[in-house]
């Protein structure tokens, strides 16, 4: 078993989306001052590789919370865009995927869509409730032609728009 870390690292003044809140990881508690080390951490909830809420950007939507789990992790697929999607299978895009993808993508019916899309096309998406995954790393090292297990929990924020995730895949 191979597992690959999906997760952009958080640390403090890292680039953010231009007018989100900046990153700020400072040291709360020292060993040398209580015996323990502890950090607090500043951000907002679309910081480094996170997932999407359904209430990210349409009113009413379910909230991070309120989703089932079994929609944040499965079997996932890396695809192209002249690819069949496989149904039913979380797909990775490697290279920008838009809007003009949409319904070949909603006949699919994915639970999640990671990689690098569009803005309308992430707006869509939530619409159609799937779960958007953004700001992964190491998408080169996932493997094309086969499948591979995908999990990429979010913090359970009462009434939260989206999440930052630790996102890895499982390669057997």
């Amino acid at each position: 078993m191979t597992i690959i870390d999906l997760s952009s690292t958080i640390y403090s003044n890292m680039e953010v989306y231009p007018g989100d809140p900046q990153v700020k990881v400072k040291i709360f508690h020292s060993h040398q001052t209580h015996s323990w080390e502890l950090r607090e951490i500043s951000m907002g909830t679309h910081t480094g590789t996170h997932v999407d809420a359904f209430s990210h950007m349409h009113s009413g939507g379910q909230t991070i919370d309120k989703i089932s789990l079994d929609k944040f992790c499965g079997k996932a697929w890396v695809v192209n865009l002249q690819d069949i999607f496989p149904k039913q299978c979380g797909l990775v895009f490697t290279e920008e995927a838009g809007i003009d993808l949409l319904e070949k993508i909603i006949v699919a019916q994915p639970p999640f869509v990671a990689g690098f899309i569009t803005t309308d096309l992430e707006r869509e998406l939530l619409r159609q409730e799937i779960i958007t995954y953004t700001d992964l790393v190491n998408l080169d090292l996932l493997p094309v032609d086969t499948s591979f297990l995908f999990y990429g929990f979010p913090l359970k924020i009462k009434d939260g728009d989206g999440s930052p995730v630790r996102a890895v895949a499982i390669l057997e």
